[in-house]
């Protein structure tokens, strides 16, 4: 089956500086894809690619069958994202910010209800989204993405400001997501562990180029196999970057 991201030498570059190097992503169809990388590794500026926040310097890429750039706007319209922190009226409420996004959409007015029940939000949908705590902001932010129920999801750092009960819930709604409504979830996070208990796929990257991407047993096989760590992700992440580290500095 063909991937439903597929990326050819996908590159994006600021002056000297190369964010990503060549990439050659594959996100599998009805999959929950852990997209791991450190600080600065060039995950966010791909996903922004994804979206058309910013332009790539060379190579191109494919969202399920669509060419960038000539099928930009479909692209954009079966798509759903949350990408660094969201953004939202303060004088509106939760409810108020997602209908403006409905309509930009032009969503039925039910899409509104199913996403706020989604993010358990619900109960704070009459409330002020300047009084909303940082784990709530995060959970409208999810539900904005999730309006309509687009069958791909882009989600960056999804879980970021939520207490251990609210990961947990956030974790198990993503996990459901692509046999509940036949959709794939590209997911960015810094909490390994989340991505181990939620992702069927992985892509490490490290200074804009692609480590491994396949399932966490092929990651474990493949760790093992060079001598590496390979019975936490954890572990296993840090070693692959540190060697990748390594052989940078002795070019």
């Amino acid at each position: 089956m063909r991937p439903v991201i597929e990326t050819r030498n996908l590159t994006k570059t600021y002056g000297r500086f190369t964010a990503v190097s060549g990439l050659n992503l594959h996100v599998p169809r009805n999959s929950v894809y852990g997209f791991l990388g450190p600080n600065g590794a060039g995950k966010s500026t791909t996903m922004k690619m994804f979206l058309g926040l910013t332009r790539p310097s060379g190579g191109t890429f494919v969202m399920d069958g669509k060419q960038y750039p000539q099928d930009r706007v479909e692209i954009l319209k079966e798509t759903g994202s949350f990408i660094e922190a969201p953004s939202f009226y303060g004088n509106l409420t939760g409810e108020e910010n997602l209908d403006i996004l409905r309509r930009i959409l032009g969503l039925p007015k039910s899409a509104v209800e199913d996403a706020l029940e989604l993010t358990g939000l619900t109960p704070y949908r009459k409330r002020l989204a300047r009084k909303y705590s940082l784990g709530m902001k995060q959970r409208l932010g999810l539900a904005g993405a999730l309006l309509g129920r687009p069958p791909l999801l882009i989600l960056d750092e999804p879980t970021n400001g939520l207490d251990p009960s609210g990961i947990h819930e956030i974790r198990s709604l993503i996990r459901s997501l692509p046999e509940q409504f036949d959709c794939t979830v590209l997911v960015s996070s810094h909490l390994l562990a989340e991505i181990e208990l939620m992702a069927d796929f992985v892509g490490i990257l490290n200074h804009g180029h692609l480590l491994f991407e396949g399932t966490l047993e092929e990651l474990r096989q493949s760790a093992a196999e060079r001598g590496l760590p390979a019975d936490n992700l954890e572990d296993t992440f840090l070693a692959l970057v540190d060697a990748d580290n390594q052989n940078r500095r002795r070019r």
